[in-house]
């Protein structure tokens, strides 16, 4: 289906964003990635030399890019962290452009007045290393100057918070007021203060689990085999491919599964009962149903503002996440938490449920709201917390006057 159809198919409510689209041009690029020569935006970049893995390998030369808002106060105790989720980048809040595909993504929680308060707040937001939108990944130019590709080097989530960390050093910022996370953001914000207790005086947890679960890693997988068993991929080498030539199917059809696994089976059932979006019929004819363009949709539309190749190597990451390896279990590493806590759970959330959530309130000692999880209750599954801004702003208000 070219982009033009597309845009006639989708829901009425994404028309106009379908339509914006198809004026970008009816081919996508080999990789949606942020690359040098592109339009900066809103990015700023920093230099943290080079980082030893948790592998034994060394990732030279790291680079991250990153956004901030706000004025950082004289005795430097107001900054903020924000941590992004497996698709998200530093454009936590702003217009979309030709720098940035797409508009922030949490534009209700950051800004003047609202939860996370830039008129009170220095909030800082990095692209996370193997990420593809200006910090080193994939995409990134490896020292030989050809693409890191599949050659870039198994990340964990510790590795990635230790390039925070870093981060945070470079910038002269020895502590956070508070590090704000949700989904896989919320894995670096629980590794952080295990791995630094120190440079955190509060956390915000949402919507993630202590560990990867087994059934986590199985969805997980199916997507990462989605996209390495499309021939465009070519073992990751694909970047000098023509537009219209690159991994775009199998890379569609990982966000396609994803975002099964973000909304809920409620929430698509109401939307689109089994209505038609054309006046062909789908049962035998050239019809499709609506939940099927919507899934086209956003499938088509994150391949232009992502990379095949980082999103294997973020979501191996996320496999890697479990808070008590090597620490002798969950309990103890969260034991050395010392930061004010919030932990925010999904009722609807079927990709990190509230039985995660649950297990990191209870053994947490500085929590705002006892020894359960704030609960928000939406149709929108996992990606509520990007969605109910009023439920998410007011604990993130709570724990921010903590």
């Amino acid at each position: 289906m070219d982009w033009q159809t597309q845009a006639n198919t989708v829901p009425a409510s994404i028309v106009p964003e379908a339509r914006a689209l198809a004026m970008l041009g009816r081919r996508a690029p080999a990789t949606g990635a942020w690359r040098e020569g592109d339009p900066v935006g809103d990015r700023r970049f920093i230099g943290i030399g080079d980082l030893e893995l948790e592998s034994g390998r060394v990732l030279p030369g790291v680079q991250i890019a990153y956004e901030q808002w706000g004025t950082l106060a004289d005795a430097r105790d107001n900054a903020i962290l924000v941590l992004h989720a497996l698709t998200g980048d530093s454009h936590v809040a702003g217009a979309a452009g030709p720098a940035h595909p797409s508009s922030g993504w949490w534009p209700g929680i950051v800004g003047p007045g609202l939860a996370i308060d830039t008129d009170r707040w220095f909030v800082l937001a990095p692209n996370v290393i193997g990420g593809c939108q200006g910090s080193t990944g994939p995409a990134s130019l490896a020292p030989d100057r050809a693409e890191w590709g599949a050659r870039f080097p198994f990340l964990t989530i510790r590795d990635q918070v230790r390039a925070q960390l870093a981060f945070a050093g470079s910038l002269g910022i020895e502590r956070f007021a508070a590090v704000v996370g949700g989904s896989m953001g919320a894995m670096h914000v629980l590794e952080l203060a295990i791995e630094a207790p120190d440079a955190v005086e509060r956390i915000a947890v949402l919507a993630g689990p202590p560990s990867t679960t087994a059934d986590q890693i199985a969805l997980n997988s199916v997507q990462i085999e989605a996209i390495r068993s499309d021939p465009a991929f070519r073992g990751g080498a694909y970047y000098d491919a023509p537009d219209g030539e690159g991994p775009t199917r199998g890379l569609s059809l990982a966000r396609r599964m994803a975002m099964l696994n973000y909304r809920t089976a409620a929430e698509l059932n109401d939307r689109f009962e089994r209505a038609w979006q054309s006046d062909l019929d789908p049962l035998g004819g050239d019809g499709r149903f609506a939940v099927e363009s919507y899934l086209d949709f956003h499938g088509n539309k994150f391949t232009r503002r992502f990379d095949a190749n980082s999103y294997i190597v973020l979501t191996e990451a996320m496999n890697s996440h479990d808070i008590g390896r090597g620490r002798g279990g969950i309990g103890a590493a969260l034991a050395r938490i010392e930061a004010r806590s919030l932990v925010l759970g999904i009722d609807s959330d079927r990709y990190f449920p509230l039985s995660g959530q649950r297990e990191i309130a209870a053994q947490l000692r500085h929590s705002v709201h006892g020894d359960s999880p704030v609960v928000v209750t939406s149709e929108y599954g996992h990606d509520a917390f990007l969605i109910e801004d009023d439920a998410v702003g007011a604990a993130l208000a709570r724990l921010l006057t903590a």
